[in-house]
């Protein structure tokens, strides 16, 4: 591939290697030049151009990334069309991924410009989720260098798939010891259902039985013969050693201990086992906490049908210290609940093209610019800190928010659409922020209240992940987001929002009604804006 810098006439067929803006010109990265970009570059007057243009035996970025990409992809896993030399890798299914590590390590070792990347191993993952990118690094490959990634990916193709959960019959035992209150076995059985439910597994059977062997192995056999896949035993004491009451009961009914123990904290604890061909778990306490732990990283495989073998739980040291994250924060007493800590962005950078010239967020409405209305709706919220990205006309938005308490970010890419802006919010976060909630400056209808409606109903514990308003069933903004999906809002490209990702993750959403119109209210044209003032102003 050719690289460097040329006049504007001998660029045409090449590609646009930087964004170029000069006098009203935008032309963005990764475009083909042709006679009207040729024309265009003249009358700004640039006078050179870098770009890169093909050669024969290269592969370019698009065809490379979305071949590779279909060699990598196993079950259950859709790939997307290639587009700026990305092929993202979507779940088709519920499930967790698979992955085969050292056959990544190999593609990726084979040209430095071809990279595949993926979720952690075995992360569960619903419908929809991005599970892997292939990503070409220059606008094209050596035909060679993509044969030779092909090659190492179906020499152990696949490399990414996803298992699909399969259990669906769960039965949980509770032992029982003096002093060992029925609202906390209550509240277990609660946090466990949870937990099935992304795999659509329910408890088909409980029984609470004396903490002693005897009792247990019965109630053991009882629900391993009535059907359940899978069996949980919460301990009312946890298990101290593999001689101890659980396993001794594991044991009388003819089954296997796999291993005790892990090198996951809070989950060490944990007991796997096997009974009558099917598993059975000796719950560490922290599994009665909705909280990550150990438990959960065995669970889900177990739910697929995935063994778990000695040699996969002692490998779980690395990474396995959860103590300190943001799902159990230390010290609590000092600290706000868990996952509420919401910040605020509001959105200031685009250039008002719909409104055929001036910027609409420098517009008076009642009095003020339309963008000092929304963030200041935004700072009288429960949101903190408030982030206001700036782009087009920088200087002036920010004059028009002279005196509020807010950090300014300014996003030098807003002409290449709304991700820019919703990356560079993101990317200003205080990293004890737990959430954001995406605020847009030409919504002057969003009050405070509205926020801090959507603020009260974000609640990670409870999978309230994303936070949306509706008005008759429709969609508004602003939306709020949990930190966990701040990296996929970071993937997005050009002047694409964040609507798809909220169709990807249905069980993370909660829709919260709203009465008005203030959440579905831009001002993006004359006309609205002129019906905006008329309510606000009478």
């Amino acid at each position: 591939m050719k690289f460097g810098a040329v006049a504007p006439a001998d660029a045409k067929g090449a590609i646009v290697v930087h964004s170029i803006r000069s006098a009203g010109l935008v032309l963005k990265k990764g475009t083909l030049v042709g006679e009207p970009e040729i024309a265009a570059l003249r009358a700004a007057g640039v006078p050179s151009i870098t770009v890169a243009r093909l050669e024969p035996g290269d592969v370019s970025e698009d065809a490379a990334a979305a071949d590779i990409a279909a060699a990598v992809a196993g079950e259950g896993v859709h790939v997307d069309r290639a587009f700026t030399g990305r092929a993202n890798l979507f779940a088709e299914t519920a499930g967790v991924l698979v992955v085969d590590e050292d056959g990544i390590d190999r593609l990726n070792e084979v040209d430095p410009d071809i990279t595949l990347a993926t979720l952690e191993a075995f992360a569960p993952v619903v419908v929809g989720k991005m599970i892997a990118t292939v990503k070409i690094i220059p606008f094209a490959v050596a035909r060679d260098a993509r044969d030779r990634a092909l090659a190492a990916a179906r020499a152990a193709a696949p490399l990414v798939r996803v298992a699909p959960y399969k259990i669906r019959k769960v039965g949980v035992i509770s032992t029982l010891l003096p002093g060992l209150a029925d609202k906390v076995i209550d509240k277990t059985l609660r946090v466990t259902l949870d937990r099935l439910a992304p795999a659509n597994a329910t408890i088909v059977a409980e029984r609470r039985v004396p903490h002693e062997t005897a009792a247990l192995a019965r109630s053991l056999a009882e629900l391993l013969n009535g059907g359940a896949e899978l069996v949980i035993v919460f301990g009312a004491s946890a298990i101290a050693d593999k001689r101890d009451v659980i396993p001794a009961a594991v044991e009388a009914v003819g089954g296997t201990i796999e291993h005790f123990g892990m090198p996951v904290d809070p989950g060490n604890l944990m007991l796997v086992a096997r009974a009558n061909g099917r598993p059975v778990l000796g719950a560490p306490g922290c599994a009665r906490s909705p909280k990550e732990n150990g438990f959960d990283w065995i669970l889900a495989r177990l739910l697929c049908g995935l063994p778990v073998t000695r040699r996969d739980i002692t490998g779980m040291g690395v990474g396995g210290l959860l103590m300190e994250i943001v799902t159990r924060p230390q010290p609590r007493e000092s600290e706000q609940p868990a996952g509420r800590r919401v910040a605020g962005i509001v959105l200031a950078a685009g250039r008002s093209t719909r409104m055929g010239g001036p910027n609409k967020l420098l517009a008076e409405v009642g009095g003020k610019p339309l963008v000092r209305i929304a963030v200041e709706q935004a700072l009288a919220s429960r949101a903190k800190p408030v982030v206001v990205v700036t782009g087009h006309q920088r200087e002036q938005v920010e004059a028009a928010l002279k005196g509020l308490a807010v950090k300014f970010t300014h996003n030098p890419d807003y002409a290449e659409g709304l991700s820019t802006s919703l990356k560079a919010g993101i990317a200003a976060l205080p990293a004890e922020s737990d959430g954001a909630i995406v605020c847009l400056g030409d919504m002057p209808q969003v009050d405070a209240a509205l926020i801090d409606r959507l603020i009260a109903a974000f609640d990670p514990e409870k999978s309230a992940f994303v936070v949306v308003p509706t008005i008759a069933g429709k969609r508004g903004n602003p939306v709020v987001w949990s930190r966990r999906f701040f990296a996929d809002l970071g993937r997005l490209d050009g002047d694409i929002g964040a609507r798809h990702l909220i169709g990807a993750y249905p069980e993370a959403v909660v829709e919260v009604p709203m009465t008005g119109r203030g959440a579905l209210v831009d001002v993006d044209t004359p006309d609205a804006l002129r019906a905006v003032k008329a309510e606000i102003e009478g």
